[in-house]
């Protein structure tokens, strides 16, 4: 099963779901300095346009600042969490 994005409340932001549970507490990153020590959130962030990276069991919820465009980004954030994951 892939990485399903869904839409949120909050036009600035994506929800990624994982087809299983993989983080046994909550997880926030507000800014590249906070996830350095995270590879994943880390390569979110190199993205650019990425502000905040929450990760939460099955789902990682990313936010980019108001004026980025979600066409480059739903599709790069996918594809660098299903190869962190090994999913396909």
């Amino acid at each position: 099963m892939p990485v399903e994005i869904q839409h949120t409340p909050n036009p600035n932001a994506r929800k990624f779901v994982l087809p299983a549970k993989h983080f046994d507490r909550p997880l926030s990153f507000a800014g590249p300095d906070a996830a350095s020590a995270h590879p994943l959130a880390a390569q979110l962030f190199a993205l650019g346009t990425i502000y905040n990276v929450f990760m939460v069991q099955d789902f990682i919820t990313v936010n980019k600042v108001p004026d980025a465009d979600w066409e480059p980004l739903e599709e790069a954030a996918r594809a660098m969490i299903a190869q962190h994951f090994g999913i396909s």
